[in-house]
């Protein structure tokens, strides 16, 4: 008798003749370019540094396309949109100590937004390490400590041969719903030592299924089903399982009215006759689901802005579809089915019944008209006028990265992002710069359409220094920043909260001339001009700046009411 564990892949004569004769000036990073090559990678993004340096000696012996970015923060960001892009595990190489602490922000963001970031890292030499204090450069007590509570999964090498296994199991984890970023961590004396083994030739590492249970999708269907009115909300999770057409399909079966999360833009179409919108931060939005008999929830934990600031408490029966277990009914008691998004959504189209319900649409279009109504009176034209001036210049498929700003904040409720995994920010963890960084990761992802970045000034600062990487590897990316004179958002929160602002405002550069100096076209716009303006620099290859001075106000918030 033969047993599946009894079957092993034999060699082919020219594996054993390369296994036996490896190619000569090999060293411990041409393990790690030629497992990740073997995983299926093209290209990598990083900043070199002296204990990194074996990994980026192998990149030149490798065909993996490497980007460099200017800070390592930044990297992060470009990687984590090429991750929520390709839907590959990006790789993102890093050096020991500050290096490896300063994508720490970077790395909070890949996690929050599900984003599968595979960060591989330097240590000190393999002397150094066990918290003794030796003096090494960029020596820490203990590196992987700083990333635990970040990432997913941390996984150690100490030896040449660890490093294939190492890099596959990180690879698997970051790819296995909910996808996150990862940390592997390899000592500099390993990367650069000789190495004797064989060139690296297998890297399948598939990752692991979260198929829901039957009997939760069971009860599930049956609730959905036999529900006077229900709905739906859609969040992150359905746009990183690909699942955005799935939910319509149930949404239509169910005629159920669906509102997307910040996180979950475009899972649903935005002009669809059951589509509410993303209007969550509305009193009217929440006084909606909070009416549902039964809410599906589906990829998303309901957590501070998907809740309208926890004012939200539905009376109905929630059933929560969501991959990450710990936010598995963290917020709301519910009928919790732990599953990746697309499995439970098609287990539940395989098992529901038709509703026929002909006042759905009505409900929908008398709670938007609501909302509209609300904002018609607060004199807020000025805003929804770039954001309608944005989305007629942007083409149709082109993905938009916006940072933690005021026209930000109204994108998330008001902006038609048109597709889903098109429209992504910093929402997640909240933090400053984001949006040109993973606009330029988005670009080399898919260089076939124009990308947006969108900032305020006070973030733009973050990431000026990658105007030279744009440049330096010609990416398809359009800044807009506008320009308040500070952290405008913050302003308007100090001014609403004490009467006056403390550190809000800022000297910064003439945006146009600082982007000329890097070779970057820049234009000044003004909202009359914008739309022409943004359309013609999108229209134009390669990258450029738009710059905006204007100051924005955020509609009123209702959570405070």
């Amino acid at each position: 008798m033969t047993h599946d564990h009894d079957l092993v892949l034999k060699p082919t004569p020219a594996q054993t003749e390369a296994a036996l004769n490896p190619p000569p000036g090999r060293n411990g990073g041409d393990l790690v370019v030629e497992t990740l090559a073997g995983l299926g990678t093209t290209t990598v993004f990083g900043l070199p540094g002296q204990h990194a340096l074996g990994i980026f000696d192998a990149l030149r012996r490798s065909d993996l396309r490497y980007i460099g970015l200017r800070v390592e923060n930044n990297a992060g960001f470009a990687a984590d949109a090429y991750g929520r892009i390709t839907g590959e595990a990006a790789p993102l190489l890093l050096s020991t100590g500050p290096g490896a602490l300063t994508s720490l922000a970077a790395l909070q963001e890949a996690a929050a937004a599900s984003a599968p970031v595979l960060a591989i890292s330097s240590q000190i030499p393999t002397a150094g390490l066990g918290g003794g204090r030796h003096g090494y450069l960029h020596e820490l007590p203990d590196q992987q400590a700083s990333f635990r509570g970040v990432v997913k999964s941390v996984h150690t090498v100490r030896t040449q041969s660890q490093i294939p296994s190492a890099i596959a199991d990180a690879w698997k984890s970051a790819l296995t719903a909910p996808h996150g970023p990862v940390w592997v961590e390899i000592p500099q004396d390993v990367l650069t030592a000789e190495t004797p083994i064989p060139v690296v030739t297998g890297g399948d590492a598939f990752p692991e299924e979260l198929p829901p249970r039957p009997e939760l999708t069971a009860l599930a269907a049956h609730l959905l089903s036999n529900a006077e009115r229900p709905a739906i909300i859609a969040g992150g999770g359905v746009v990183r399982s690909d699942a955005s057409g799935k939910l319509r399909a149930l949404s239509e079966r169910l005629q159920a009215p669906v509102v997307t999360t910040y996180g979950g833009k475009g899972a649903f179409p935005w002009s669809h006759p059951l589509s509410l919108q993303s209007w969550l931060e509305d009193r009217h939005m929440t006084d909606f689901l909070e009416d549902a008999d039964v809410l599906l929830v589906v990829g998303s934990g309901l957590g501070e802005l998907s809740s309208n600031y926890h004012t939200f408490k539905p009376r109905g029966r929630v059933v929560q579809i969501e991959a990450d277990l710990g936010k598995l009914e963290s917020n709301h008691p519910a009928l919790g089915i732990h599953a990746d998004a697309r499995l439970a959504l098609q287990a539940l189209l395989e098992t529901v019944v038709v509703r026929e319900d002909e006042t759905a649409g009505d409900r929908v279009r008398g709670v938007l008209d609501r909302v509209r109504e609300r904002l018609e009176g607060q004199q807020l034209t000025l805003e929804q006028g770039l954001l309608a001036s944005i989305r007629t210049a942007l083409p149709p498929r082109s993905a938009s990265f916006w940072d933690m700003t005021i026209l930000s904040y109204w994108a998330w409720s008001a902006f038609d992002p048109r597709g889903a995994n098109t429209m992504h920010s910093a929402q997640g963890a909240g933090g400053l710069g984001y949006a040109f960084p993973a606009a330029l990761g988005a670009a080399v992802a898919d260089p076939t359409y124009p990308v947006l970045a969108v900032s305020g000034d006070g973030g733009a600062l973050y990431g000026i220094a990658e105007l030279a990487t744009a440049r330096q590897y010609d990416l398809n990316v359009t800044w807009l920043i506008v320009d308040d004179g500070g952290y405008g958002i913050l302003r308007e929160y100090m001014t609403d909260a004490f009467g006056e602002t403390t550190g809000t405002e800022l000297a910064r550069p003439d945006f146009v001339a600082l982007a000329e100096s890097f070779g970057v076209p820049g234009v000044r716009t003004t909202p009359e001009t914008l739309e022409t303006d943004l359309a013609k620099a999108l229209a134009e290859p390669g990258p450029s700046v738009v710059v905006l001075p204007a100051v924005l106000r955020m509609f009123a918030a209702t959570h405070l009411d």
